[in-house]
């Protein structure tokens, strides 16, 4: 069988090499997963592209609802990224005390706020460089705003449900976001990977779950998850012993 390779978007690390099996089977995933999540999206509430990457910075190591409860009066407080950076991190704290290292958060809000107000003249800027420029945003992130403030396909967000989704589904074989992104960019159509990962992260919090999770019995599991066919196979064998 005849490997071929995805041709990589402008700037991007080369592909991995995936063969026409392989990519076959993930546009049947995708398929699959466009039938049972067709309104999947970010589940951050904002409303502007500077608050989806405040709140997006602020969702690191935390649930999007505990970001979605806090961020209403700290934008309320801080309407725009002047505001930010007229103050001080010390001013933006009590705002956001609720989520896990908020002094490292409230810093990192800042020092982006201030770039983007003396550097990009208040505008957050629509490219992957300039993004990864700013204090407290690393890749992820960076396809959060690009995808979701701009639509514009430059990568596939790679959270902990991705990660764990894109194992199960045997998409990849890596750990590393990184490279499970670009195993997924080199599979997926470049359409679709913002939406991609709307739809495996709404899987993953509704179904696949790290623990409890729902796979034996969801069609799209059955197909094509490793962890449903292995929960599967522990049911059987189960039912033996009662037998």
């Amino acid at each position: 069988m005849t490997a071929v390779t995805t041709t990589p978007a402008a700037g991007d690390l080369k592909l991995p090499r995936k063969t026409p099996a392989q990519i076959k089977r993930a546009r049947d995933l995708l398929t699959g997963l466009r039938k049972y999540y067709p309104d999947a999206h970010c589940e951050l509430d904002y409303s502007n592209p500077h608050e989806l990457l405040i709140a997006t910075i602020l969702s690191a190591q935390a649930t999007d609802v505990a970001v979605n409860k806090a961020t209403p009066v700290l934008f309320k407080r801080f309407p725009t990224p002047a505001d930010y950076a007229a103050a001080k991190p010390e001013d933006i704290e009590p705002y956001v005390r609720t989520l896990g290292f908020f002094r490292n958060k409230a810093k990192s809000v800042h020092s982006a706020m201030t770039t983007i107000q003396e550097k990009f003249g208040g505008t957050v800027p629509a490219t992957m460089n300039a993004l990864l420029s700013l204090r407290g945003v690393a890749r992820k992130t960076a396809n959060v705003v690009l995808g979701n403030a701009f639509h514009k396909n430059e990568g596939v967000v790679v959270d902990t449900h991705v990660i764990r989704l894109a194992q199960r589904f045997g998409l990849t074989r890596n750990s590393n976001p990184a490279k499970i992104e670009l195993d997924l960019k080199a599979l997926f159509p470049r359409e679709s990977w913002t939406m991609l990962s709307h739809m495996l992260i709404f899987h993953g919090r509704r179904v696949c779950k790290a623990r409890g999770a729902q796979c034996a019995t969801h069609p799209l599991c059955q197909k094509f998850c490793s962890h449903a066919k292995a929960a599967k196979k522990d049911e059987g064998k189960g039912a033996a012993r009662k037998k």
